[in-house]
């Protein structure tokens, strides 16, 4: 059986969750997410947790079983605390300015960048650092990696977008002819 799968999810206070045929609805004080039911699985709320479970034990079903639960508790994490990605950037000459749905960055290309957020994502920037956050972890991996590959970290003086807790293997620059 699914090690993640078989797992049951604790509903905290304030959530409510609606099994439909084709969807899971999950509502809580920072908005609601809708979650597809995947194939072969089955979910219920009983006793104030979420359990799912699967038809059979074909490979395809085991997969779909740990995925369905791994949807729902990013769903009931997404609603009441919600996500959040740090982005630093680095580099002579780089700023940002703005915030909410846009930013608008000087990457030492010719022009301003500006970026514009999907609704759900709100974007903050604080000096050299940009936050994104949302209920919708999806939404706000995927914000955060669009923004970084706009200026990705060079390994010879780390200039660039990256994670705030990326590691960039730095490489020696040219050796001298001596």
């Amino acid at each position: 059986m699914s090690r993640i799968g078989k797992q049951p999810i604790e509903i905290p206070a304030g959530v409510t969750i609606t099994v439909g045929d084709s969807e899971i609805t999950v509502a809580g004080p920072k908005g609601s997410l809708v979650v597809p039911v995947q194939p072969n699985t089955k979910t219920e709320v009983k006793d104030g947790q979420i359990v799912v479970t699967r038809k059979d034990d074909e490979p395809k079903s085991r997969a779909w079983h740990g995925l369905q639960r791994a949807l729902l508790n990013n769903a009931v994490t997404g609603v009441t605390k919600g996500f959040e990605k740090k982005l630093e950037v680095n580099g002579v000459g780089f700023r940002l300015s703005g915030g909410g749905q846009q930013i608008e960055m000087a990457l030492g290309f010719s022009h301003p960048v500006k970026y514009t957020a999907p609704q759900g994502v709100e974007l903050k920037t604080d000096k050299m650092i940009i936050t994104v956050s949302g209920i919708d972890k999806q939404k706000v991996g995927q914000v955060a990696a669009e923004i970084r590959s706009l200026k990705k970290p060079e390994p010879y003086k780390g200039k660039g977008i990256k994670y705030v807790d990326e590691v960039i293997l730095r490489k020696a620059g040219k050796a001298g002819t001596k």
